[in-house]
C-alpha cells in the first residue's frame, strides 16, 4: 500500500487535519479495500484502481472529491448547508460533512467502480 495520503497529512497540523483524516478514516470504513495512491495529482484513496476519494485543503476551505460528477449531483439534495461544484463539496473542520452523508457517498462511488468494472 502507498503512502501518499499518509504522507500528504502530515503536512498540516490542528483541526484541518483532523477534519481531513476524519474523511479518509470513514472512506477506509466503508471501503477497506481501498489503497493509497494518488488521482488527478492528489492524494487520494483508490479502488480497483480507481479515485474513490481525496479530500484537501485550498486556502478558504476544505475540498472532497469523489472523483464523479454523477455521485456529487445524486447527493447534493443532501448538501444544501455546503457549497458544491460540478465534482466537489466543499467544506471546513468548523462545518463538516456528517458521517452519514460521507458514507453515502463512498458507497455511490464505490458502486459505481464497481458497476463500470463489470
Amino acid at each position: 500500500m502507498g503512502t501518499e495520503v499518509s504522507t500528504y497529512l502530515s503536512t498540516f497540523d490542528g483541526a484541518d487535519r483532523a477534519a481531513l483524516e476524519r474523511v479518509y478514516a470513514i472512506a477506509r470504513e466503508v471501503v477497506p479495500e481501498a489503497e493509497e495512491g494518488m488521482s488527478y495529482a492528489m492524494a487520494a484513496l483508490l479502488y480497483r484502481g480507481k479515485g474513490l476519494v481525496a479530500t484537501v485543503r485550498a486556502k478558504n476551505f476544505l475540498s472532497l472529491y469523489p472523483y464523479s460528477g454523477a455521485v456529487v449531483a445524486n447527493a447534493r439534495h443532501m448538501l444544501d448547508a455546503f457549497e458544491t461544484t460540478s465534482g466537489s463539496i466543499h467544506y471546513s473542520a468548523e462545518h463538516q460533512l456528517p458521517d452519514a452523508i460521507l458514507r453515502r457517498i463512498f458507497e455511490a462511488r464505490r458502486a459505481e467502480i464497481d458497476a463500470k468494472a463489470g
